[in-house]
């Protein structure tokens, strides 16, 4: 505890800053002002709203990710998030894709294989 801490009027801690709530409103409303404005000016927004381009960044993504809605209530929010099944088949959707891409990869060198193997018995029956 530092005296700066005992020299407050309400306690150890009580003249703190207080951590901002923003409503789902403002949130989608920054973030479109903070997109269509030209480059140079979105510092601008950034300091006249006091804030740092990290929120926005993080606003954008729950923006995409459906979990910013205009309703902005809790429930709407979960609804939009995957549920377990939906996860594991999208992981499974992406292992299967990768393993298609292998397969595809070791057939073509497959076919390398049994042509240099076929050059070269052709090759080796030449000198015969």
């Amino acid at each position: 505890m530092t005296s700066h801490d005992l020299q407050s009027g309400d306690g150890p801690r009580g003249d703190r800053p207080k951590r901002r709530h923003f409503s789902t409103e403002y949130k989608l409303r920054i973030v479109a002002e903070y997109e269509a404005a030209p480059e140079g000016e979105k510092g601008r927004v950034l300091r006249r709203e006091g804030l740092y381009s990290t929120s926005i960044d993080l606003w954008r993504r729950q923006r995409d990710n459906g979990e910013l809605t205009s309703s902005g209530s809790p429930a709407a929010a979960q609804r939009v998030r995957k549920t377990p099944e939906q996860l594991e088949l999208e992981r499974l959707r992406k292992e299967n894709a990768a393993l298609t891409n292998q397969k595809a990869k070791v057939e073509k060198k497959l076919a390398q294989t049994e042509a240099a193997l076929d050059i070269m018995g052709k090759v080796s029956r030449s000198w015969k």
